[in-house]
């Protein structure tokens, strides 16, 4: 089984541990972006994934790729030129202060491509599955049509498609994302959002729930789905549910619902070490157990895992095997050490 992910792959830099940007004299430099995390997931599973995305020729584009390839993504569809890595700057946060991110993005290389630049049939080729979320359409206008372009192609080479909506309010409005992502999702299959996309993007609200407050009311995400279900025909939908404490405490869990019903995973509580790249690595899960042949509830359950595990690991990029995220689900969740 092979998957493409698709997307824009960031230089992020951060601070030391919990310090604030203002405190800080020197930052971390480490790479991510949405896509690219799922790719690196899925690879660590032992799944066949590449990523495809534009990057610079330069030492920090070439070490954006190395990021990649260290891990055994597949980086033969690259396309190398652009001048800039797109930018994020990361602060952490703890307990009630929360995290912060600033975007230095605009005119990377990613952002300024072109149609000409992606072969999408060669790219699809011999794969089977094809990912992306609404943070790469909302790069710029050109990458919207490029986004379309890349799901009717692969539909046309028979994949199945998966999107996880990713509403980034400092990318567009909520009014650009519906009217872009309206004709987008047509090509989708599976649907991936968390507990505030369907709403910021679509108006579609789980009701009685309180996001901010850490009560969430599951049956609200079951209209939720299938609300997006009856608009845009999916053949699945899956729902991230974080109940937010602080930024150092969450409770976590999922739901997929599919075939007009709703399977939940085990609810999980955490102590966050990152929480960068929580929703790509349950993106991940769903797509590899997806593909595994493990069933609704044994979907949704390592999909859960998976992401929480993340919660747990420095960085955007989930360094946890696929030993490591059964043993979890199956209910091995004490920490205690492996000997």
């Amino acid at each position: 089984m092979r998957v493409v992910t698709f997307g824009e792959l960031m230089l992020r830099l951060q601070p030391e541990n919990y310090l604030r940007f203002v405190q800080s004299d020197k930052l971390e430099a480490t790479f991510g972006g949405a896509e690219a995390n799922v790719a690196v997931s899925l690879a660590n599973f032992g799944a066949d994934a590449c990523f495809v995305t534009k990057l610079p020729t330069h030492e920090i584009g070439q070490s954006a790729v190395n990021s990649l390839r260290k891990y055994g993504v597949d980086t033969s569809k690259i396309v190398r030129g652009g001048d800039r890595v797109g930018i994020y700057y990361c602060e952490k946060g703890a307990s009630q202060r929360p995290s912060k991110v600033i975007y230095d993005r605009k005119y990377s290389a990613i952002a300024t491509a072109s149609e000409d630049d992606f072969d999408w049939d060669d790219i699809f080729s011999g794969a089977d599955w094809f990912h992306f979320t609404g943070i790469t359409p909302a790069l710029s206008d050109n990458m919207a049509k490029i986004t379309l372009e890349a799901v009717k192609a692969a539909k046309d080479n028979g994949l199945t498609v998966s999107c996880d909506l990713n509403f980034r309010k400092k990318l567009w409005t909520s009014e650009k994302a519906c009217a872009v992502m309206s004709d987008v999702l047509k090509h989708v299959d599976v649907c991936i959002a968390n507990e505030e996309d369907a709403k910021d993007v679509f108006g579609i609200e789980a009701e009685n729930t309180d996001v901010e407050s850490g009560k969430l009311n599951e049956e609200g995400y079951v209209s939720v789905a299938k609300q997006l279900t009856d608009r845009f025909g999916f053949k699945a939908v899956a729902i991230t549910l974080r109940e937010s404490l602080s930024a150092s405490d969450n409770n976590w869990s999922g739901m997929l619902y599919v075939a007009n019903r709703a399977f939940f995973g085990k609810k999980y509580h955490m102590h966050i070490v990152d929480r960068v790249g929580g929703g790509d690595s349950f993106g991940a899960g769903l797509i590899y157990a997806l593909t595994n042949d493990f069933g609704a509830q044994g979907a949704i359950e390592f999909a859960v895992a998976a992401s929480c595990l993340k919660h747990s690991v420095e960085g955007d990029y989930n360094m946890v095997s696929k030993e490591e995220v059964l043993n979890l689900a199956r209910g091995n969740a004490s920490g205690r050490v492996q000997r």
